[in-house]
């Protein structure tokens, strides 16, 4: 309480100098970074939105794998935020299938058949936010992932 800034004291004749709230870039936390350009921004929530495809009857199980992939491999070169994107996207969609699998042969035991639609509905929960968040420019890491690809 005794000290008092230049701003405080009227007869200092330091100019008070304007503080910034705004963090550098390499100074915010990595999930904080904030992608600029626009067709990486939508290639990347195209990315994740393309998990959906293997909930639609028309594509089989292995869609929500392979249309993020083709997506990726499309456009990692192009854009290092939709080859980050991707590869969380893929991960994702890989790990949910093998949690599908699991719970879909825990059904003999009674426990998958809670436990399959909670998969699938976490799934498009996850997807949505994942979408929304890459839309926005933020990187997102997906929870409860096996990271296959690196």
């Amino acid at each position: 309480m005794a000290e008092m800034n230049a701003t405080e004291n009227p007869g200092s004749e330091q100019a008070a100098q304007p503080v910034s709230t705004k963090q550098p870039e390499a100074a915010r936390p990595a999930g904080e970074a904030k992608e600029l350009d626009r067709d990486a921004r939508m290639w990347a929530m195209f990315c994740h939105l393309a998990g959906v495809g293997g909930l639609l009857p028309i594509v089989p199980v292995l869609g929500s794998i392979i249309a993020p992939l083709i997506i990726w491999q499309i456009k990692k070169d192009d854009f290092n935020f939709v080859d980050e994107q991707g590869k969380e996207a893929v991960n994702f969609q890989i790990s949910v299938l093998i949690y599908a699998i699991v719970a879909g042969l825990m059904c003999f035991a009674c426990a998958g058949f809670a436990l399959l639609p909670a998969v699938y509905v976490l799934d498009v929960i996850l997807l949505i936010i994942a979408a929304i968040k890459a839309n926005d420019g933020r990187h997102y890491k997906y929870p409860l992932t096996i990271r296959f690809i690196k």
